[in-house]
């Protein structure tokens, strides 16, 4: 019987083959009976892209049906429509300038504004901005919404949520500046948590060594930040009594012990909150599901370091970027 099988088509790119070992590396691990509601252990994953550097920020388009998802390198957006063709969106996403900007100059998180506008954290450009042209005829002009606080420009905004009430939540660490926390062009002297709220006024809500992907409840009540720091890789969970204010901060989950051993690539990153209550979070080994009780129920094993996660139509479809590639997992 021959080693090799054929895993998926890649899209756009060309057809990948990957070994019965690779194959091993993907698999679903149900935690406690509570996750079978959302997914089952023999769920389907398989690969949609690949063939990028590092993608990141995906983004369901229901109007449309299809996922658009950020090329951190390549200062691009991609587009992975119904057929499973892949095209570009939108270059340059992140940085508009002419000349060289690091590593990661490109757009990051990827969400629409309550208008239904495209919003990118823009790494190179070092602010929130959104598309000013419709989703249907993109072009590379954007509006900034963000781009200071108290007159010192962001570090690097990476990811963000719009609540119940059109309040953008964000974070800004340095991964997107060409030397991150040695950059010369750092002006903050921390890492934060913001939120813009519909007046239009910046608030930090925390400071944090490496803050990442955010996420918040289905009733604007609580948020949820990750931590990407290798010293200290966790999730905190916030109470929100305001636009921006929040109160009773708590661990809601540690994997730092995880870190660096075997089959655990990855640190806490981004993370989407399911209609049910349900917190799916990219960390060591792939995406990890939560109960509202901080506990996980379940874990996806990628074999990739897993940048974030997105849901597709009616929830059925979890889509994931992770490393150079494009992953989506069958939920029920």
């Amino acid at each position: 019987m021959n080693r090799f099988f054929v895993l998926a088509l890649v899209f756009g790119f060309h057809a990948t083959i990957l070994s019965q070992e690779k194959k091993h590396a993907f698999s679903v691990e149900i935690l406690d009976d509570e996750a079978l509601q959302l997914i089952d252990s023999d769920a389907q994953i398989t690969v949609l892209g690949s063939g990028f550097t590092w993608t990141e920020g995906p983004l369901w388009i229901a109007d449309g049906d299809y996922l658009l998802f950020s090329d951190i390198p390549n200062n691009t957006v991609f587009k992975l429509d119904a057929s499973g063709k892949t095209s570009k969106y939108l270059k340059p996403s992140g940085y508009l300038g002419e000349s060289d900007y690091g590593a990661e100059p490109g757009s990051n998180g990827l969400l629409l504004s309550p208008d239904g506008e495209l919003v990118l954290m823009q790494h190179g450009e070092r602010r929130v901005a959104k598309m000013k042209s419709a989703l249907s005829a993109p072009k590379a002009e954007y509006e900034a919404l963000a781009d200071s606080f108290e007159g010192k420009r962001f570090n690097s905004p990476n990811d963000g949520v719009f609540d119940a009430e059109g309040n953008l939540y964000f974070t800004d660490p340095p991964y997107g500046l060409p030397k991150q926390m040695d950059d010369p062009q750092k002006e903050l002297d921390y890492q934060g948590v913001y939120c813009l709220n519909t007046s239009g006024e910046i608030v930090l809500v925390d400071k944090l060594s490496r803050p990442n992907g955010i996420a918040a409840n289905n009733d604007g009540s609580k948020l949820y930040v990750a931590v990407s720091n290798p010293e200290h890789a966790v999730w905190y969970q916030y109470d929100i009594f305001a636009p921006g204010k929040v109160d009773n901060k708590k661990l809601f989950y540690d994997v730092t012990k995880l870190v660096g051993q075997e089959g655990q690539q990855g640190l806490p990153d981004g993370m989407k909150m399911h209609s049910k209550g349900y917190l799916f979070a990219t960390g060591p080994g792939g995406v990890w599901l939560f109960n509202d009780a901080g506990k996980p129920i379940a874990r996806i094993h990628t074999g990739e370091k897993t940048a974030n996660c997105a849901f597709g139509k009616d929830e059925k479809i979890l889509y994931l970027t992770a490393d150079d590639y494009i992953f989506s997992v069958s939920l029920k």
